[in-house]
């Protein structure tokens, strides 16, 4: 849930991969990582990246029942567009 949220604010906010990851200081390909569900941040960079899209970190991490219940709400979809299929190699 987590790299579908990420992927969904940083496309709403307007950020390409590596505006972001220069705006966060981490390498393209840790935030393709994280965007692919490949790895997760540490928390601190989950902080960072929260203030940087301008979204709660429950939001990132899918607690929308919690943000709800405080009355909490977010301007980003939960879901961004939809993934271009991977190209496939053809011998």
């Amino acid at each position: 849930m987590f790299n579908n949220r990420l992927r969904a604010a940083r496309i709403y906010r307007n950020f390409t991969l590596q505006a972001e990851a220069d705006r966060l200081d981490i390498s393209l390909r840790t935030l393709q990582n994280y965007e692919n569900g490949c790895r997760e941040p540490s928390l601190d960079l989950l902080v960072r990246i929260a203030d940087l899209l301008d979204v709660p970190t429950d939001f990132l991490l899918g607690r929308d029942e919690y943000l709800e219940s405080l009355g909490v709400t977010v301007d980003v979809p939960r879901e961004g567009p939809p993934r271009r299929p991977r190209a496939q190699n053809k011998p």
